[in-house]
């Protein structure tokens, strides 16, 4: 899969124009300035990781922050934002280094953090992992946002869906093509 950086105006791809998506590009990357919006343009799932912040103004977007921008739990969530919303365009955007992929290799910190912070017994937390973690985990979290990008855009066939990658480093969001 190929990255486009947008650093500058002239690097979003021409099919944003004039759309949500284009306006949430110059908002993160490009710090334009954030204009008053009375209703929300823009359906925004995301990672529920604390390491990222989007700069977008007041109203402008629903958003949805669940472990990987997985929101195949969420979908009435999404479904109230495009009918009762009016919402036509969503992103998804997936970050590099994302704690769901290759979940089951902190079993043991999951585990034990249940029972350090949450009193909870090694039993109790043990089938709390083993019975949620294989429904959040993800192999890879760029194909798992063009995979759910494409799952939702067949479930709503009017709504634009849009895959995007947060950079960690530079909090920069990435267009996937």
């Amino acid at each position: 899969m190929n990255f486009i950086k947008v650093k500058e105006e002239k690097d979003i791809p021409e099919k944003y124009k004039n759309t949500p998506v284009y306006k949430l590009l110059c908002y993160q990357n490009l710090g334009a300035e954030l204009k008053a919006y009375s209703s929300a343009e823009l359906l925004i799932g995301m990672c529920m990781d604390n390491r990222k912040q989007l700069r977008i103004p007041e109203n402008f977007a629903y958003i949805i922050r669940t472990g990987g921008a997985n929101l195949r739990y969420s979908e009435f969530k999404v479904s109230y934002a495009i009918a009762i919303g009016g919402v036509r365009h969503i992103v998804l955007i997936a970050h590099n280094n994302c704690g769901m992929v290759n979940l089951v290799s902190r079993r043991e910190q999951f585990v034990k953090g249940l029972c350090e912070n949450a009193n909870w017994d090694i039993k109790r937390a043990e089938e709390h992992f083993m019975n949620y973690a294989p429904m959040f985990e993800i192999d890879n979290e760029v194909e798992f946002a063009v995979s759910e990008s494409g799952r939702l855009s067949r479930k709503y066939p009017g709504i634009s869906v849009t895959p995007l990658l947060y950079s960690i480093e530079d909090n920069m969001l990435n267009v996937i093509e």
